[in-house]
C-alpha cells in the first residue's frame, strides 16, 4: 500500500499549482493534507475512486486536515478527543482490520516560541492518543510534525538551535515518540543521509539553495518495520513550501 502525505498550505492555492495533476499521477491508497486552510464546501475536491475525509479549523483560513483513502475505513475519529487541542482540525485517525492510520499537523511553537508551551502539552497528549491506539493495533501516522529531529535534519542546525522546529524540547518530545515505540520510516531506511529536506521557508530563495528542513514524517509502530517496502520524499514535487512524503508498507 502506497502512503503519501503533504502539507499543502491552503488546499485552494495548491489545485492552482499541480496538485490535482500530482494525486492522479501518483496513484496512492491514500493520500493525506495538513494545512488544507479551508471550511466546509469551500472547494469541489472529491476524486473518482476515494473515501474523503476532512477535519476543519474552528478558526477559517486556519490548519485543517483531510484523508483521501481508497478504502472504506471501518471507522474514522476526528481530533483525540481532547476539546482544547481539538479546535484546529489537526488530526484525523482511520481505523481498518489491521491498523490506525494517523494524520497530524503539529502545532507550531510560533515565533519567540510564543506558543512552545502549549507545544509540549500538545505532544504529550498527542503521544498517548497513539499509544493507546497502539495497544490495539499498529500505526501509521504521518504528517507535518513542525521538528528536525537531529542536526542532518536541517541544512542550518547551528543557527537554528533554538527556532521554532529545532528546540532542545521538541527534539526530545519527538525522541520520546521514537522511544515509546514508533519508527521514523525515512530513518529507517536512510539512516545518515543529508541534503533531503520537506519544507523550505519562502524567503532568500531557501528552495533554490536547498536550506530546507525535514520535518514531515511518516512514523509507524515498531512492529511494522519488518512490512516497511521503501520510503521517500519528493522534493522535485512544486505548489506548496512543503513536498510530499511517501511510505510504501505491506500490509
Amino acid at each position: 500500500m502506497k502512503f503519501i502525505s503533504w502539507n499543502v498550505n491552503g488546499l485552494r492555492a495548491c489545485v492552482q499549482k499541480g496538485f490535482i495533476e500530482y494525486f492522479e499521477a501518483v496513484d496512492a491508497d491514500f493520500f493525506c493534507l495538513q494545512e488544507t486552510k479551508l471550511q466546509e464546501g469551500q472547494i469541489d475536491f472529491a476524486p473518482e475512486g476515494y473515501y474523503a475525509y476532512w477535519n476543519y479549523a474552528v478558526k477559517k483560513g486556519y490548519s485543517g486536515t483531510a484523508i483521501f483513502a481508497r478504502k472504506k475505513p471501518v471507522s474514522v475519529a476526528y481530533g483525540i478527543g481532547i476539546l482544547e487541542h481539538d479546535q484546529e482540525g489537526r488530526v484525523i485517525t482511520l481505523e481498518y482490520e489491521d491498523f490506525y492510520l494517523v494524520t497530524c499537523y503539529t502545532p507550531n511553537s510560533q515565533n519567540e516560541l510564543a506558543r512552545l508551551s502549549y507545544r509540549m502539552e500538545w505532544e504529550d497528549a498527542f503521544r498517548e492518543y497513539l499509544l493507546k491506539l497502539d495497544e490495539k493495533k499498529p500505526v501509521v501516522m504521518c504528517g507535518d510534525l513542525n521538528v528536525a529531529h537531529k542536526e542532518i535534519d536541517l541544512k542550518n542546525p547551528k543557527t537554528n538551535r533554538h527556532n521554532a522546529g529545532f528546540t532542545d524540547e521538541e527534539r526530545g518530545k519527538f525522541t520520546e515518540l521514537l522511544e515509546a515505540g514508533f519508527t521514523d520510516s525515512f530513518r529507517y531506511f536512510y539512516p545518515e543521509e543529508t541534503g533531503i529536506y520537506s519544507w523550505w521557508s519562502y524567503r532568500f530563495k531557501a528552495r533554490e539553495k536547498n536550506a530546507g528542513w525535514r520535518i514531515d514524517y511518516f512514523c509507524v509502530s515498531r512492529r511494522l518495520e519488518e512490512k516497511l517496502v521503501s520510503g521517500g520524499i519528493h522534493t522535485e514535487v512544486l505548489g506548496s513550501d512543503h513536498c510530499p512524503v511517501e511510505v510504501v508498507i505491506d500490509m
